[in-house]
């Protein structure tokens, strides 16, 4: 059997809504498919002096309530179709955290771990070179995401810059703290899935001092949320994972010799005091929560009914196709959708470029403050929305997200 693709999947989501909120048929068909596609060939000249060429692309889903926004993937297995869906997730992502942002994702089909770093930087720059015409702090901003970094937004920003002929900090987002970043911000989406958590533990009657919790997908979100469960809950970490495996320790990780071991080794397999469990166990383990922090489509109509927890935390984008949903819901498992769940990131991207903007800088600790009132607000948004239509979590999120994109697309005429 054919497996969903990605698009297809933010798709079905966005036609499920529209039949709750009875959408137009016209509405509909502007909100199923992008609004523009920029495909690219980047050339790259490598260090022994020949040129190869990848292809690039930037996607533009919706701009109605304002400049796009979204991040830029360096994947060796990178589609469109996940692009789309990727830049379809952020529309939903920026509208029902009520920013004034539009959704977008762009990416090349490379392997940055193939690359040096004069070919990476060579390589980022070029893009730039490619796309600039369609980015810019008004129309379109960047942001990392798969195997991008800070440093290689720094670069892109400063292309740009060179470009326009004067500093242009925010048309990029993710940047280092120096060159315009925002302090916070490499762990703003572990910290949003946080206190998103912290809600639905409120609503369920949790004591999260006394939880375990397993982490599928030990990268830029799963740690930091491994390590922030046990500093702000207490919580029990028992498994962790990527992409080699997971490992498990019924009476705790040391989740910071757990990250020491990883940047020894490459991997969390064979870390000190713990056994070797795959990708696919660590969602069927007894623990209170979940955190999904690797792939899209990991929890399937196949596995959906084998989740045990009381509490599934979407730090990935996609990880539960619409059938697990349903199966997730009959069993009563409290799922925080990822397009609210990971929101924490373009949350403080949006607050990186009022800082550009002002240029005047927050701390960490005024960054979280705003981070949890933008978080926690919109959490109880959807949870009332989803009582008051009687649908699971990620329909109410749904609901509130395309709700605002439909209104400011009719305020603006366009429908």
């Amino acid at each position: 059997m054919q497996q969903t693709t990605p698009f297809e999947m933010a798709q079905e989501q966005l036609y499920a809504c529209a039949e709750i909120l009875n959408l137009e048929d016209d509405v509909v068909r502007i909100l199923e498919e992008p609004m523009q596609q920029v495909q690219v060939s980047v050339p790259l000249k490598m260090d022994n002096g020949t040129t190869r060429v990848f292809p690039g692309f930037r996607i533009l889903y919706n701009n109605v309530l304002g400049p796009a926004k979204g991040g830029i993937r360096f994947h060796p297995e990178e589609t469109v179709d996940t692009i789309k869906a990727l830049s379809a997730w952020m529309t939903w992502k920026c509208a029902l955290l009520n920013l004034p942002l539009g959704g977008g994702k762009g990416g090349i089909i490379c392997n940055p771990k193939e690359l040096s770093e004069h070919e990476l930087e060579r390589l980022s720059r070029a893009y730039i070179d490619r796309i600039w015409k369609f980015i810019g702090p008004e129309v379109d901003i960047l942001a990392p995401d798969v195997y991008t970094t800070p440093e290689i937004m720094a670069w892109m920003m400063d292309e740009y810059s060179k470009i326009s002929g004067k500093n242009q900090f925010g048309v990029v987002t993710g940047k280092p703290v120096l060159v315009g970043g925002s302090a916070g911000r490499s762990v703003a989406t572990a910290m949003g899935g946080m206190y998103t958590i912290r809600e639905a533990s409120k609503e369920l009657d949790i004591d999260l001092s006394k939880t375990t919790i397993a982490v599928q997908g030990f990268g830029n979100a799963g740690a930091p949320a491994a390590r922030l469960s046990q500093e702000l809950f207490g919580a029990e970490i028992v498994a962790v994972s990527d992409s080699k495996g997971g490992i498990y320790n019924p009476d705790g990780l040391n989740v910071e010799q757990v990250i020491e071991h990883k940047a020894k080794t490459k991997s969390v397999i064979n870390a000190p005091n713990t056994k070797t469990i795959t990708n696919s166990e660590i969602l069927e383990l007894d623990v209170d929560i979940i955190i999904a922090a690797a792939l899209n489509n990991v929890i399937t109509k196949e596995n959906a009914g084998n989740i045990q927890a009381k509490v599934l935390a979407e730090l990935a984008n996609g990880p539960t196709t619409p059938e697990a949903d349903e199966i997730l819901l009959k069993n009563g498992v409290h799922v925080i959708p990822d397009i609210l769940c990971n929101a924490g990131g373009v949350t403080a991207s949006y607050f990186e470029m009022v800082q550009n903007r002002y240029m005047f800088y927050w701390t960490a600790e005024e960054v979280y403050q705003r981070l949890d009132k933008k978080m926690t607000t919109a959490y109880h948004e959807v949870l009332y929305t989803s009582k008051k239509y009687g649908v699971n979590m990620r329909m109410g999120a749904y609901v509130v997200a395309v709700s605002r994109v439909v209104d400011a697309m009719k305020l603006r005429g366009w429908v």
